[in-house]
């Protein structure tokens, strides 16, 4: 592909290869046997979350901070970034002596905010979201003279990107697709560019949130309306595809698909009870994919790119409970005894006759509802499946007791 046809070329992620070489790691791409049967696919995962930082990001910072001439070292650099981004260029800028500013957006949790300091950039907390941040950026850079280095829309940024898919074709050569969550673009068109050169039978396809479409919307000549919130995806939540990006999607990628916020749930959740790892929202978009189009990709040999695992652990505690709710293994029973002594524990023993476990137990006998003679016994149990919670459902009502059943 010649580089006057795009901002990048294929030679340009081999050159950020051997410049990145050593200072970034050479993820481990492994074959997923229990995902393959679940989505009818050969599946092979890279596990970009194993960065330094936990997250691709430092590729496309190192690449980029190569190029600066001595006194652009000396200045320092400028970022606008809430995630993965401010926290590459903080670590790969330490590393080379070079002072770094990141603008968060003042809404940034403190967590991600604490991270990127503790790296040694400085921290500038200003604008409600990330393009007023960048604004703030812009007016920084030109107010010390630091150079700018985009998220996404920068060839040298983008070519370090790149060098997933390099790496990628390398361990797998026999890919039929390579899965890439989209937010700028600069991830999927660094691959997209190197695997049309390296592995061309590959399709490069490309995966967005629902709440936030802006590469599928770019594509089509729309203009993204972003979800409000924008929900666990967040770090691919890009209201503007980039620039230099969009131009080499259009060209080598086979398609950009969305999926809803259910699938990214379950494959978050999937990627810590299968593969034993932590995928943020945005990284788990691949293999979300696969779960909400399996069509596409059934019988065909896959690499999904797991982009990072920068998740609050809150939020993905949130997740872990909620796939449990979805899968049928953690439901709620309202059950109506009558209230004398022995009630509790007659039910306490269908439970665990029943194979069931208890979590939590409420007992009520003040409600007007109630007839002033019975109470009701909120229990959240954990079961193995529907048919479990359905099996449950039936013991307490073989042994005479009227239930309902609602989510946890």
């Amino acid at each position: 592909m010649p580089k006057a046809a795009f901002a990048i070329s294929a030679d340009d992620v081999r050159a950020a290869a051997r410049v990145i070489d050593g200072h970034v790691v050479r993820t481990p791409t492994a074959a997923s046997k229990t995902l393959s049967v679940l989505t009818g696919a050969r599946v092979v995962v890279k596990f970009e979350n194993l960065q330094f930082t936990g997250s691709f990001k430092e590729r496309g910072a190192r690449n980029r901070l190569a190029t600066l001439t001595a006194a652009e070292r000396r200045r320092g650099v400028v970022a606008a970034s809430a995630g993965n981004h401010a926290q590459g260029l903080a670590h790969c800028s330490a590393e080379l002596g070079v002072p770094a500013t990141i603008v968060m957006p003042t809404n940034t949790p403190f967590v991600k905010v604490e991270h990127t300091a503790q790296l040694g950039a400085e921290i500038v907390l200003d604008g409600v979201d990330l393009a007023e941040a960048y604004g703030t950026a812009l007016r920084i850079q030109a107010e010390r003279d630091l150079v700018m280095i985009h998220a996404y829309d920068d060839p040298m940024v983008i070519a370090g990107q790149g060098t997933v898919g390099l790496e990628l074709v390398e361990q797998v050569p026999d890919l039929d697709m390579i899965v890439v969550p989209v937010g700028g673009g600069g991830l999927i068109a660094g691959i997209a560019t190197i695997v049309a050169d390296l592995l061309p039978t590959c399709q490069v396809i490309g995966v967005q949130s629902a709440a936030c479409p802006s590469m599928v919307d770019a594509l089509a000549g729309r203009d993204t309306v972003a979800s409000d919130p924008i929900g666990l995806a967040d770090g691919i939540s890009v209201k503007h595809a980039g620039r230099l990006t969009a131009p080499i999607v259009a060209k080598l990628v086979r398609d950009v698909m969305v999926v809803d916020e259910e699938h990214i749930e379950r494959a978050v959740a999937l990627y810590i009870e299968v593969e034993k790892t932590v995928a943020e929202g945005a990284a788990a978009a691949g293999l979300a994919a696969l779960l909400a189009h399996p069509d596409w990709f059934r019988d065909r040999h896959v690499g999904l790119v797991l982009t990072g695992g920068n998740i609050d652990s809150r939020l993905l505690a949130e997740v872990l409970h909620r796939n449990l709710v979805r899968e049928g293994r953690l439901t709620r029973f309202s059950v109506l005894i009558d209230d004398r002594p022995g009630q509790l524990a007659r039910v306490a023993r269908v439970f665990a006759e029943a194979g069931a476990n208890v979590i939590e137990v409420q007992h009520q006998r003040l409600s007007l509802r109630l007839p002033a003679r019975q109470a009701v016994l909120d229990v959240l149990l954990e079961t193995r499946d529907r048919a479990h919670t359905q099996a449950v459902r039936q013991a307490l009502a073989d042994a005479g007791f009227s239930s309902e059943v609602a989510l946890a």
